[in-house]
């Protein structure tokens, strides 16, 4: 199911790609059913705070009318603190994610939000298609130099 998911956060990371927009999607899921699904934006809206997680999130709330308890966020890069923090404020439950973000993942890599220390606690999975997103933001990202 989770690699279900992923592929959907992947289909949203190639059209972040294709509006040269750093490629990382997210997909919000509760009980098999897909409650939001987007990718970064941060370029066309001139928005830095337009991250994919944020954009299916804020989506994810106005569609359910609040909190996003037993929810799953799938993305595509392992989140950012700003993201992180909305996963906790929102009482997402599980985060999984491809790619590990050694610059500035907070589910782990460089820091672990989600572990209880606040308080809510989020089970996190990293490395789900981990090939599959890390290729697309190498690719993304040699494009660039």
């Amino acid at each position: 199911m989770d690699e279900r998911f992923m592929r959907m956060a992947l289909e949203e990371a190639q059209r972040a790609y294709d509006l040269d927009e750093v490629p990382v999607g997210a997909v919000l899921v509760k009980g098999g059913k897909v409650l939001s699904r987007s990718h970064n934006l941060c370029e066309a809206a001139s928005d830095p705070t337009a991250h994919a997680e944020m954009l299916a999130i804020k989506e994810a709330i106005r569609k359910t009318g609040g909190l996003l308890l037993g929810s799953t966020l799938y993305v595509t890069l392992e989140p950012c603190a700003m993201c992180a923090g909305a996963a906790l404020n929102t009482r997402i439950s599980r985060i999984v994610f491809g790619a590990f973000d050694i610059r500035g993942g907070c589910c782990g890599s460089v820091a672990d939000i989600t572990d209880g220390w606040f308080n809510h606690s989020i089970e996190v999975m990293g490395g789900i298609l981990e090939h599959e997103s890390k290729a697309l933001l190498s690719r993304f990202f040699a494009n660039k130099r």
